[in-house]
């Protein structure tokens, strides 16, 4: 009785941090949708729905959790999956498995909420494998505290066979990033496309490491790397957007923009290409600079102050 109150009470707490971070904790006990939701160790609460199967195992520092979507399922629903720790300190390691079958179609919403964090270290292991002509979006979200002490450490490796699309997006820009270190990889068969996004704002001594790279491997296939970096104070960030033409007539382009706004604050793009065969086409272009003072001036002769209209022209860049 003791055990099944006390989770339901920590539910009910990373519920609401879940609901800071952005989410809609309504579908979260909506039957009709597919969710997910894990606190430190614990599994709070898993609901799969047809097509979809969640499953998971708790371990001592964290979670395993696998992720399939049958062939040919058109999941008319987001799948909902809820992250995170309440204590101030800790670690939570999460090691997921997606598998998403031929001819699928499916959107993950991932909200990952540290709102007390002061020393807590997040490591998230995942495997995709996105079937012939599927197409998975995954959308990420963070939500931290003001003290920056997270750490955040995904590690993604994707696999897309041919006709196959994935679109994957991280977003931490409310709260201290603490430190964030991305490594994504994703190869790609013919036809395939692939799409990556990353907007992160970083403040205080935050510091911000991305690494993402994309395989041409197939005939035609395509990738697209983006990034929108704000740093201010003494945050640092490094940013590498990687992508290799291995294969005829592939596709490929690195977007970069690093905002810098402070006198200490420190960042670095590079965008790495290789063409390995010569009918592969890539591009890139890497902008770093601070906030456009003519925009500032603008909103200054519209009554905000200096920092108020420099806050709106960031989160303007990474809405």
């Amino acid at each position: 009785m003791s055990e099944t109150f006390d989770r339901s009470r920590e539910f009910e707490a990373i519920v609401e941090a879940y609901e800071r971070g952005g989410g809609d904790p309504s579908v979260l006990l909506d039957r009709r949708f597919a969710s997910f939701v894990v606190s430190g160790n614990r599994i709070l609460s898993s609901n799969s729905v047809p097509g979809v199967v969640l499953e998971g195992q708790e371990t001592e520092t964290g979670v395993r959790a696998y992720v399939k979507v049958e062939p040919g399922t058109k999941v008319p629903f987001p799948v909902h999956l809820c992250f995170g720790m309440l204590p101030r300190e800790g670690l939570q390691e999460i090691t997921s498995e997606f598998e998403i079958g031929e001819g699928a179609n499916v959107k993950f919403l991932a909200h990952c909420s540290f709102p007390n964090a002061a020393n807590v270290r997040h490591i998230m292991d995942s495997r995709v494998h996105v079937g012939h002509d599927a197409e998975m979006e995954y959308s990420e979200t963070h939500f931290h505290g003001r003290r920056g002490g997270t750490e955040v450490v995904p590690r993604t490796e994707v696999q897309v066979e041919a006709g196959g699309r994935f679109r994957n997006q991280f977003k931490l820009i409310t709260g201290r990033v603490g430190k964030l270190n991305i490594e994504l990889n994703s190869e790609l068969k013919e036809g395939a496309v692939c799409d990556l996004e990353v907007k992160v704002y970083g403040r205080g001594d935050d510091e911000i490491r991305v690494r993402e790279s994309v395989y041409l491997n197939g005939t035609g296939s395509r990738g697209l790397v983006r990034s929108r970096i704000v740093v201010t104070e003494e945050a640092q960030s490094e940013v590498l957007g990687e992508i290799v033409g291995n294969a005829p007539f592939t596709r490929g382009h690195v977007d970069c923009v690093e905002i810098v706004q402070g006198e200490r604050a420190k960042a670095k793009a590079l965008p790495l290409l290789q063409v390995l065969d010569p009918t592969a086409k890539l591009t890139h272009e890497a902008a770093i600079g601070s906030v456009d003072k003519r925009q500032v001036q603008t909103l200054m002769a519209r009554g905000l102050s200096e920092e108020e209209a420099v806050e709106v022209i960031v989160r303007g860049l990474l809405k």
